[in-house]
């Protein structure tokens, strides 16, 4: 490896010394995410495997490269999981371990267990004047100073190249069910409210209609996980407070794994609304937020914190509005487009404040301007 890790190396310093741009790719699974890339692809699935595994610990230390697949197998042998539960986009392995942190997706149970941020305990990293360097430990009491290595999630490769990283894991939760409920979007929220305020094993929820289908229910889907004790507690009061029916669990681990990764018929590619496409865009806004009073079909997880819909490119405007008034922003995930990943404006428009930390950033770790340039904002 000690090869591969030179070469990216040396690929890294000729870039800059040329101010040739490079587009950091893995198994290309987030390839739409953020504005369109371009650059000589700097390839990091030769880089990979399990570099340390301390089960009793509860740390991994994983090469960039490494298969995601590869790595929750190897964690599953163990009982233990990414509690995150890290979304895989169309690839067989799921995407590689070095793209989940860049992207910084969370799976359903973001909203209870935290982000991928919060499950970075250290990195290495490859800077634009090629030096190798090494952020946080292995341990949350290393982690001191700047927290660099929770920085650099979600900054979609645009700081430098992550090559190594550790993570915490966490055991499989000992026990899981999974309710649904006849609910329309207002009732779920506030129940869900309710439910947040009492100690329940609340870990998922999604709220969904299916639109395609006239006289379809509206309905919340709840998951439960935790001590045996706890969860059946949960259900027992639960189903008291309002009538709802306990999901066979094989069948709702297909549903919440459908979920994750995007394949629920929610998701599936619309229909253009007459002459302009359809886009996915996703709003994050406070879980308190009230329902959006917005036209277009939505589903809504993390207990009422993450809200996707299929709205057209003009709503832009719109959009972002009505996710500003509640305290959140909009993104436009995918699009539908032929040009797929060529709508600029994907993330909303930063305060001058914060553009002036990016740029300083920017500036610092990558001071030729060779990585991913303008993933996440056409400007930097």
């Amino acid at each position: 490896m000690q090869a591969v890790l030179q070469h990216l190396t040396d690929q890294i310093r000729a870039a800059a010394a040329s101010q040739t741009p490079l587009r950091i790719r893995g198994q290309g699974s987030k390839d739409f995410y953020g504005e369109v890339t371009r650059g000589e692809v700097l390839d990091t699935t030769p880089y990979r495997g399990i570099v340390s595994y301390e089960p009793t610990e509860l740390v991994v230390t994983v090469r960039a490269g490494t298969p995601l697949a590869e790595l929750e197998a190897t964690l599953a042998d163990k009982g233990q999981c990414l509690a995150f539960e890290p979304p895989r986009f169309g690839t067989s392995g799921g995407g590689t371990c070095g793209g989940m942190v860049a992207a910084g997706l969370s799976g359903p149970a973001r909203a209870s267990v935290g982000g991928v941020r919060d499950f970075v305990l250290g990195v290495q990293l490859i800077n634009g004047r090629a030096e190798h360097l090494t952020f946080g430990g292995q341990v949350m009491k290393n982690v001191a100073g700047y927290d660099v290595s929770r920085l650099l999630a979600g900054s979609l490769g645009t700081l430098g190249l992550l090559t190594e990283m550790s993570l915490k894991v966490l055991p499989v939760a000992p026990a899981e069910a999974t309710l649904v409920f006849e609910l329309d979007q207002a009732r779920a929220l506030d129940q869900l409210h309710r439910w947040g305020a009492q100690p329940l094993p609340l870990n998922a929820s999604c709220w969904v209609r299916d639109d395609t289908t006239p006289g379809a229910p509206e309905l919340l889907f709840v998951r439960l996980r935790g001590a045996v004790a706890a969860v059946h507690s949960a259900l027992e009061k639960m189903t008291q407070d309002i009538p709802g029916k306990v999901m066979d669990n094989a069948q709702a681990g297909l549903d919440w794994t459908a979920c994750r990764d995007q394949r629920l018929p929610f998701f599936a590619p619309r229909a253009a609304s007459g002459s302009e496409p359809l886009a996915l865009w996703r709003l994050s806004v406070p879980p308190t937020a009230p329902v959006l009073n917005l036209p277009w079909p939505q589903l809504v997880e993390w207990h009422g914190g993450q809200r996707w819909l299929w709205a057209p490119l003009s709503a832009k405007t719109q959009l972002r509005k009505a996710a500003a008034a509640v305290g959140g922003s909009a993104t436009l995930f995918i699009t539908n487009t032929a040009e797929h990943t060529g709508a600029s404006g994907r993330f909303d428009t930063l305060t001058p404040a914060l553009e002036g930390v990016h740029r300083r950033l920017k500036a610092e770790f990558d001071p030729a301007g060779i990585f991913n340039p303008g993933r996440m904002y056409p400007h930097l």
